[in-house]
Parts: C-alpha cells; sequence; structure tokens
C-alpha cells in the first residue's frame, strides 16, 4: 500500500496524543447508536464510497470523547465506537480494499476488547472471519468463528447467528457441503430468540431470507449450480428494491448459479440488471462477483450469448 493511502485509511483511527479534557454527556451514545442506524440504511443505498469518509469522522470524533468520558460514559462510548469501526471495515471491504478492511477490523477487535463486552468480541472475530472469507481462507474463518463461539452459551443468540452462518462459508471453502447445511440450520434454530437493542449485526433482521442467503452463496461457492440457482430464485423474490446494493451483489451470485446449471441465457439475462446496479454503485465487491460470473460463462464466450455478456459488463470488470 502506498504511503498516502495508508495515511488516508488510518487517519482517523491513529490521532496521536492525549485530548483536552471535557465533560461527555451520556446522551451522546444514543445520539451516536441512532446515526448508526442511518449509515446502515444509507450503505444499503449507495455503496461504499460516499459513506467512508462520513463514517470514519465520526469514529474520530467518539475516540476524542472516549478519552475524555469517564466510567459508563466511557464504556458506551467504546461500545458505539467498535460498531462505527466494523462499518468503516465494511466499507472498505465493499470497496474491494481488503488490507484496509483488515485494518479497521484489527480497529474493532481493540475497541470491543476495551469495552470488556464478550458479545462485541464475539462480533469483532466475526467481522475478521469476514475478510478471511474473502481471501478465500477457509481455514482461517473456521478458526476465527470458532474462537468467537468459545463460550456459546454466554452469548447472545444474535451473535451466535452471525458466527455459525460465518462459520459455514469457511466450510464451504473448504469443500464441506455437510457441514454447510448443519451450521445454517443451526443457526435459524436461534433466529426466533434473537430479542437485543444492540444497534450492530442486525442484518440477520433486516434481509430477508438472511440464512438463506448465505446457504445459497455457500451452495454456489460449492458449484451446486441447480440448488444454488433455486435458493436464488426463491430469495430474490423478498428482497426490496430498496436494498440496491444488496439486490445487485445477490444477482450476480444468481447469475453465476444459472451459468454453472448450464443456463447460459439465464444467466445473461439476470446479469443485466446486476450489472447496471454496480455501475451505480461502484462496489467493487458485486464486480468481482460478476468477474466470477464471467469466467463461469467461458464455455459460451464466443457464441451471441457470451458476446452479449461480455458487453453487459464491460462498464462493471474492466480492472478487477
Amino acid at each position: 500500500m502506498e504511503r498516502r493511502t495508508f495515511i488516508s485509511v488510518t487517519a482517523a483511527a491513529l490521532v496521536p496524543g492525549p485530548t483536552p479534557h471535557q465533560h461527555v454527556d451520556p446522551a451522546l451514545i444514543t445520539y451516536f447508536q441512532e446515526q448508526l442506524e442511518g449509515h446502515y440504511r444509507a450503505d444499503m443505498l449507495l455503496g461504499p464510497h460516499d459513506l467512508i469518509g462520513t463514517v470514519s469522522a465520526q469514529y474520530q470524533l467518539i475516540d476524542k470523547l472516549v478519552r475524555s468520558a469517564r466510567g459508563e460514559t466511557r464504556r458506551g462510548l467504546l461500545r458505539v465506537g467498535a460498531a462505527y469501526a466494523a462499518l468503516v471495515g465494511w466499507l472498505y471491504q465493499d470497496a474491494g480494499d481488503l488490507g484496509a478492511a483488515t485494518f479497521w477490523r484489527g480497529v474493532t477487535q481493540e475497541i470491543a476488547v476495551r469495552s470488556r463486552d464478550p458479545h462485541l468480541i464475539g462480533y469483532s472475530l466475526v467481522n475478521q472471519a469476514q475478510v478471511r472469507t474473502d481471501l478465500g481462507d477457509g481455514h482461517g474463518v473456521i478458526d476465527l468463528c470458532e474462537a468467537a463461539l468459545g463460550d456459546a452459551a454466554g452469548l447472545f443468540p444474535k451473535v451466535r447467528v452471525m458466527a455459525l452462518q460465518q462459520q459455514a462459508h469457511g466450510a464451504s471453502l473448504t469443500g464441506d457441503r455437510a457441514t454447510v447445511d448443519q451450521l445454517i440450520d443451526g443457526a435459524a434454530g436461534l433466529l426466533h430468540r434473537i430479542d437485543d437493542d444492540l444497534p450492530w449485526g442486525n442484518a440477520c433482521r433486516r434481509t430477508p431470507g438472511y440464512l438463506e442467503v448465505q446457504r445459497a452463496t455457500c451452495y454456489g461457492r460449492l458449484g451446486l449450480g441447480g440448488e444454488a440457482e433455486a435458493l436464488w430464485s426463491q430469495v430474490l423474490k423478498a428482497v426490496p428494491s430498496t436494498a440496491r446494493r444488496d439486490r445487485g451483489v445477490y444477482l450476480a451470485r444468481h447469475a453465476t448459479a444459472a451459468a454453472a446449471a448450464r443456463q447460459p441465457d439465464q444467466a445473461v439475462e439476470i446479469a443485466r440488471s446486476a450489472a447496471e446496479i454496480a455501475v451505480e454503485t461502484r462496489s467493487v465487491r458485486m464486480a468481482r462477483e460478476l468477474a466470477t460470473l464471467e469466467r463461469t460463462m467461458r464455455p459460451w464466450q464466443d457464441s451471441p450469448v457470451g458476446r452479449d455478456l461480455a458487453e453487459i459488463l464491460a462498464p462493471v470488470t474492466e480492472g478487477v
């Protein structure tokens, strides 16, 4: 990473020195929590690039306040600060910068440990496992998720669901279909027990068919094109048009599953919508999903359907 890029990534997290003492009102915790929910919604609509600066600047303010706060106010700001660091890490991951994402996942874990909150520490480990998933390191994913679940009985059901489904991704990377199903079925048994009011980690509440999305993704990774295609057809019926970024990722994966199931015409038709969303959101993660589709469609690259796909994907996959 070039020095200038590194400085821009770390600037909000590595501000040196103490800050002048100031009174920190506990109401600021609620303020930042409410802002966080708005950032989650904006991420679904905008993609990563327009939010990284805003969210990292708010993290920097939280870090400044933590240095002056005392007692439970300080502890509460640490908890919300970890959630902001996790979101910055996710935004960099979605933007395709895994180095920056890894840095911010490390910041998340540091703040989580400082908060002494076991649920947040588990969440931070799952965040690191997400980066390992994008790196294709199945055993690394499993290690981190097993660490998160080390005291599973004491964790909120939401954290256990997150760790189990992420561990399923690790199992899919190691080719273990039976464990994928076992882990996702185990997570499904916990969904009805999620009742916390924590502002972070709520994708399992916001995302229709959340666990079937994970299963379909794992099946696609395992090369189970027909089963993955059937699941994506079902999942996408429930995804609202407002969840623009998520919908684009799912469409790209659906198109790849259709290609793997030897349905190239359907794959190209699905890819049209995914490519439009990828151009709008500038999500590198989505572009990489479409690059995977392009590789899966190579048997048809010299046919009319293959040339149609190349034209559709040209504005998206260039340089990915």
